[in-house]
């Protein structure tokens, strides 16, 4: 029988941390999991929970003559170990730099959140239940964040940063990077492509734009140049041109570096940019479940007693369809309103020609400095233009709405611009 076993193998079930871990419990060096006798005695601190601060006699027998000296202790978390598990260690057995700084900053925070001065030997419980808290909340944005970076499929890196509250990732809520179709509903796919062999500079027949009767969206350096209410046609599967063509822009997907914040005046989770953005350029698509305006309707009622919703009409040229982003969406789904948006909207077509679904691009209207917020206008609505245009479906909100699609209720606009119209809808 032994001998029809040879080559077999099964995964694992514990990580290589959680391997390590077990080593040095059993006390067992391991070569290929980097345990040996020089460090089977040295843990992975998870979190600090604690600080005190003792005076303890620098040698182990105590005498009358002895100046007892004050030692840092911090309560530690070991990572893989029970909170039962939890030590006081000294301040000099701990070589984790980073958790230290970081415990420290969240408690200079607290203290100042309570109007509380530093000092004492030991904390306030309160105080030292809120560290743990947020030693807690970080470990979950952390892992959604490291779950975002894996979902994406663009070259931006996704960050998550909450230094408003105590609240962890949004529940009910999938990362997506194309749009979900819902029940009936099908994206056809395009059935010819450009002959070009320089779309921007020798475009035959006019490209995929002059194919369409329209101009090309792009310039040399991938900032649109159409004015709003234009849509853009972009190559396509079928087109010969290579990937890195000048009229491919939407289609590679977020290039910029973005960060999901907490605001701290009450407007939610939000965006900012990590890096510098020109004008011009795209930012990011609007994406989520493709519905019927049928399905929106009957969605619409239900947001609106939970407080928010975020459906957005495809009436690019009728009223058929809506993205709903509330459950399924990319990092759009949390970018907030302004009355003067740094974002503007473009109808896009690219694999699917139906002028009934087309893909929703954010493109910077103006230059925006890394760290600051993007925003667009929830109301956003341009005049049409040879019978096209682009419009926000009403009811669309992150702020939140009571009442049906026909009788709403006022809701009173956050975003501080001078220009505030002071209300949402």
């Amino acid at each position: 029988m032994a001998e029809n076993l040879k080559g077999c193998s099964v995964p694992c079930k514990l990580s290589l941390d959680q391997l390590q871990t077990r080593c040095r419990q059993e006390k067992v060096s391991c070569k290929l999991l980097g345990v040996s006798k020089n460090n089977i005695n040295d843990y992975e601190v998870e979190y600090l929970c604690d600080y005190k601060r003792m005076k303890v006699s620098p040698s182990r027998v105590l005498k009358s003559t002895q100046t007892l000296k004050a030692v840092e202790f911090y309560l530690v978390k070991w990572k893989d170990y029970p909170e039962s598990e939890n030590t006081w260690e000294p301040r000099r057995n701990l070589k984790c730099v980073k958790l230290l700084r970081q415990f420290q900053e969240d408690l200079e925070a607290e203290l100042r959140r309570r109007r509380k001065r530093a000092g004492g030997a030991r904390l306030d419980p309160g105080v030292a239940s809120s560290l743990v808290q947020r030693a807690r909340q970080r470990q979950r944005l952390q892992r959604w964040e490291a779950l975002l970076n894996a979902t994406r499929n663009h070259k931006g890196r996704i960050f998550v940063r909450n230094d408003a509250d105590l609240d962890g990732p949004p529940r009910d809520f999938t990362y997506i990077n194309n749009y979900k179709t819902g029940d009936g509903i099908a994206l056809t796919e395009v059935a010819v492509g450009c002959e070009c062999q320089d779309c921007l500079g020798a475009p035959a027949g006019g490209c995929c734009a002059g194919a369409s009767l329209h101009r090309f969206a792009y310039n040399e350096r991938g900032q649109v140049r159409l004015r709003a209410g234009l849509p853009i046609y972009e190559c396509n599967s079928r087109c010969r041109c290579a990937a890195d063509c000048p009229n491919r822009v939407v289609q590679r997907g977020i290039q910029y570096d973005l960060c999901i914040f907490k605001t701290h005046d009450g407007r939610g989770w939000g965006v900012r940019t990590m890096e510098h953005i020109r004008k011009n350029c795209f930012v990011m698509e609007y994406v989520g479940e493709i519905i019927t305006t049928e399905e929106a309707e009957r969605r619409g009622h239900i947001y609106d007693r939970q407080g928010a919703t975020y459906l957005f009409d495809l009436d690019y040229v009728e009223d058929v369809y809506t993205v709903d982003a509330a459950h399924y969406g990319n990092i759009s789904h949390f970018v907030n309103h302004s009355c003067n948006p740094n974002l503007q909207v473009y109808n896009v077509f690219i694999d699917n020609l139906d002028e009934r679904l087309p893909r929703i691009a954010f493109f910077s209207t103006r230059p925006i400095r890394a760290g600051e917020e993007l925003t667009f206008d929830y109301k956003m609505q341009i005049d049409p233009v040879d019978a096209e245009s682009t419009k926000m479906d009403s009811n669309f909100s992150l702020a939140g709405l009571t009442g049906s699609p026909k009788k709403r209720l006022r809701v009173e606009c956050k975003c501080g611009v001078e220009s505030c119209r002071k209300y949402l809808f």
